[in-house]
């Protein structure tokens, strides 16, 4: 996986907000993305074109339709290495505070 091309396509307000699109109704055509954005539909073709080249989207023909759908495998990577390491302390010492609060009798 390509973290920089993700974190790039991320950058950006528009794709994230064509990736909430997407989360919210999967398998979208250009023009059902486009309405009620104040970009160009060629502007919203660019954006899903850098989401497709980073891997959080894409797209399948249904006759002359090209319909999108948001992969959230490379998000979810995202996640998993650089929030993941930091949620193991804090669990862990959420599990020490609540064996000491609860005493040894819980053992």
């Amino acid at each position: 996986m390509d973290d920089d091309a993700v974190f790039r396509a991320l950058a950006d307000a528009n794709r994230r907000l064509l990736l909430d699109r997407l989360h919210a109704k999967n398998g979208q055509t250009l023009g059902e993305l486009c309405v009620g954005l104040d970009i160009t539909r060629q502007a919203v073709a660019k954006h899903l074109a850098i989401l497709e080249d980073a891997n959080l989207v894409s797209w399948k023909r249904r006759g002359r339709e090209k319909l999108h759908f948001i992969n959230p495998v490379p998000i979810n990577e995202i996640a998993e290495r650089w929030i993941g390491k930091f949620e193991q302390p804090r669990l862990a010492a959420l599990s020490d505070l609540k064996k000491s609060l609860e005493g040894d009798e819980h053992d």
